[in-house]
């Protein structure tokens, strides 16, 4: 995104903030996106992170992770055991917070909204009541709104709740139609608040 400010760019285009994001090639080594977090940490660089399986698994045993956004089920894959519950899901993904994997964890659970994490605790969003005409492209929609905020310097919270809100807009459309600016700020204006899971950490700001 923006170039960072007081640096030169050295072999490539600087930045504040890196998405790595989807499966690793075949042949390509299950701890590339955790060299690539390595390399570029002495710059500065917020990583976020939206992968599964060994990639997910080694870039969180690095650590130091700006945003992470795992599904359920690969949650479930990174904690070793089946999620049955929001209590189970919101205390799998607080953990990764409070190992230092990530400052926020953000788990999307479909038709059942999403989950952030942050140290202060966990927050559970309801998916919106509308009519899904595709699924496609939601997760990254999601992804990158919530990227855009952060990037904007807007809360957590309400990073989250515009990621929600373009993660929604976006099976509005059919097909590979992504989410359109006009019915993501529709549907922020009418979100409700998160509510905050009871037993995990304090109260999420």
């Amino acid at each position: 995104m923006a170039h960072v400010p007081g640096t030169a760019p050295r072999g490539g285009v600087e930045c504040d903030y890196l998405v790595l994001s989807g499966s690793l090639p075949i042949g390509v080594p299950d701890d590339f996106y955790a060299r690539v977090q390595e390399a570029v940490r002495e710059r500065g660089i917020e990583i976020i992170l939206d992968s599964s399986g060994e990639s997910l698994r080694c870039a969180l045993e690095k650590g130091g992770l700006l945003l992470v956004k795992p599904s359920r089920r690969e949650l479930e894959q990174v904690a070793g055991r089946e999620l049955k519950t929001v209590s189970q899901i919101a205390a799998a993904a607080h953990e990764m917070v409070t190992k230092g994997q990530a400052s926020l964890v953000a788990v999307t659970l479909g038709a059942e909204g999403a989950m952030l994490a942050q140290r202060s605790g966990v927050l559970h969003m309801p998916a919106m009541p509308v009519t899904a005409r595709s699924t496609v492209g939601a997760g990254d929609s999601f992804l990158g709104a919530m990227t855009m905020a952060l990037a904007e310097l807007r809360d957590p919270v309400e990073a989250f709740r515009f990621g929600m809100a373009a993660g929604t807009a976006a099976v509005l459309n059919q097909g590979t139609a992504l989410a359109r600016p006009a019915d993501v700020e529709r549907i922020l204006a009418t979100m409700a608040v998160p509510t905050p899971v009871a037993g995990i950490g304090a109260t999420a700001s």
